[in-house]
This record gives C-alpha cells, sequence and structure tokens, in this order.
C-alpha cells in the first residue's frame, strides 16, 4: 500500500474533524463553558460517530472502485459538487446576532455520542472529504487495504480530537473565535470548495474519456 494513499486516509479524518462544522461549533461552546475535560468527554462520545461513517464511507469508496472506475468518478464527480454546495453555504454565512449564554452540558460523553452518531451530514461529509483525498490513488483502492486505512483513520481521528482538546480551553482561543466566528466560518468554507475542485479534477478526465487506462 503506498504511503500516498496512507496520509491521504489520515488527512481526511485529521480535516473531517479539525474542519469547523456542528460538532466544531459544539465542542466549542462546551469547551469555552464547561473546560477542556468536559470538551474530551465530548470528543470521546463523538468518536463513535466518527468511526461509524467514516467506516462506512471508506466502504462504500472501495466498493465503488472495485465495481469500476465510472462509478468511482460519478462518486467523486457528486461529492465534489457537495462539498462545493457546503463551501459556498459557509461562505455565503451571515451573522447571527449577540452572543448567545452558553448551555451547561450535564452529560457531555453521552452527548458527543449520541451527536456523533445521529448527525445526519456525518456520512456524505466523510464521503466526500475521503473521496477527495483518496481519489487521486483511486486505483489501489481494494477491500483488503480497509483494515489499514481504517487504523490509519484511526489514527488521525485521535491527533485531531487531541489538537482540539488542548486549544479549546484557552481563553485566547475562545476570544479570538468570538471574535472571528465569521471569517472563521468562511474560510472554512474555502477550504470545502478546495476539495471540491480536487475530487472534480479527478473524477472528469475518467467521465469525458480522457483517462489512460
Amino acid at each position: 500500500m503506498s504511503q500516498t494513499l496512507l496520509f491521504g486516509a489520515f488527512l481526511a479524518a485529521l480535516l473531517y474533524v479539525l474542519i469547523p462544522g456542528p460538532a466544531f461549533l459544539a465542542l466549542l461552546g462546551i469547551g469555552a463553558g464547561q473546560g477542556r475535560r468536559a470538551g474530551a468527554m465530548f470528543m470521546g462520545g463523538h468518536l463513535a460517530g466518527d468511526v461509524l461513517w467514516s467506516a462506512l464511507a471508506l466502504v462504500a469508496i472501495v466498493g465503488a472502485k472495485s465495481i469500476g472506475s465510472t462509478i468511482f468518478d460519478i462518486l467523486g464527480l457528486f461529492c465534489g459538487l457537495y462539498l462545493a454546495w457546503i463551501g459556498w453555504t459557509a461562505l455565503n454565512a451571515r451573522p447571527r446576532g449577540d452572543n448567545q449564554p452558553l448551555l451547561v452540558v450535564e452529560r457531555p460523553y453521552r452527548r458527543g455520542l449520541i451527536f456523533g452518531l445521529t448527525n445526519p451530514k456525518g456520512y456524505p461529509v466523510a464521503l466526500a472529504t475521503f473521496t477527495a483525498l483518496l481519489a487521486s490513488s483511486a486505483n489501489a483502492l481494494e477491500f483488503d487495504a480497509l483494515p489499514m486505512l481504517l487504523a490509519v483513520s484511526f489514527f488521525g481521528f485521535l491527533v485531531a480530537d487531541l489538537i482540539l482538546i488542548f486549544v479549546i480551553g484557552a481563553p485566547i482561543v475562545r476570544r479570538f473565535y468570538r471574535r472571528h466566528e465569521l471569517a472563521i466560518v468562511r474560510l472554512s468554507g474555502l477550504l470545502f470548495i478546495g476539495f471540491a475542485v480536487q475530487a472534480i479534477w479527478h473524477a472528469a478526465p475518467g467521465l469525458l474519456g480522457l483517462r489512460k487506462p
């Protein structure tokens, strides 16, 4: 298995967690109000959802590749369009008004577990992100590569969780986020659009018949 494929899986898992989204905002709220320990418990519960949705995404990606490259290219195109839509929505975000009081979460681990497993965007975002970053190594995707890809992805989740847990309790981070929330959301939109361009770039040659066999 190529190092490019492994690094792509690691990076996809890392960015799947780090790019601001509903879970990121929930974690920031809990960490800002209750500290790093509560934030760590939330992320520990949410990890179950990260693993589940990403495992399903990898199975779908590898299955599509095993069936045929055309299906993988179509999958990449639709994932690219989905990422572009998310990015465009973030770029057009508008201020939501003054800061709202933070709610105290009595059981952050359970909140994270439920949040991760019931997030309706977990699977499509994981599918789109992994597709965008693994498309360049599509020829190496086989079912026997799944255990290693899942292991590398799990390591990426852990690294991302540790990074978030480390920073969420810092007062300067909370102040910076509150002051620049709109800019951070729009920057995440640019990242999603970048992934969209990459996914479409790798899918287009196959769909247009320009890829060499």
